[in-house]
């Protein structure tokens, strides 16, 4: 017990200064660590759509319904016949096939009667 009020204490003078500045220093680092734990919780995980945002481009569905993207307003994406066109392009359909869905989709009926 002699450490305790004699000249032998560890946390007289520089002491007690250096553990504030460590404990602000943590506390720093751990609010920052929420904060960017949080920035990066919150980023949507789904890709911007790419391509022309022009007439006949595609309005894509967001979180509030359909044609609605967020705060911003719709968001537009490819049309239903360029995405067809891209996955015959990367060969995931052969020829048949995207022809096929392609009249599917340009039918007046639409895909869902058939």
């Amino acid at each position: 017990m002699r450490y305790w009020h004699g000249h032998g204490h560890v946390l007289s003078g520089w002491g007690i200064g250096v553990m504030a500045i460590v404990t602000l220093l943590v506390l720093l680092v751990l609010v920052l660590a929420a904060i960017a734990l949080f920035r990066y919780v919150s980023r949507s995980r789904r890709p911007l759509p790419h391509g022309p945002a022009g007439p006949g481009a595609g309005v894509g569905v967001g979180a509030a319904g359909p044609g609605w993207g967020g705060p911003h307003g719709p968001v537009a994406g490819p049309a239903p016949e360029q995405l067809l066109a891209e996955r015959f392009a990367r060969g995931e359909i052969d020829a048949e096939e995207y022809r096929h869905r392609l009249d599917t989709l340009r039918s007046v009926n639409g895909p869902g009667d058939g």
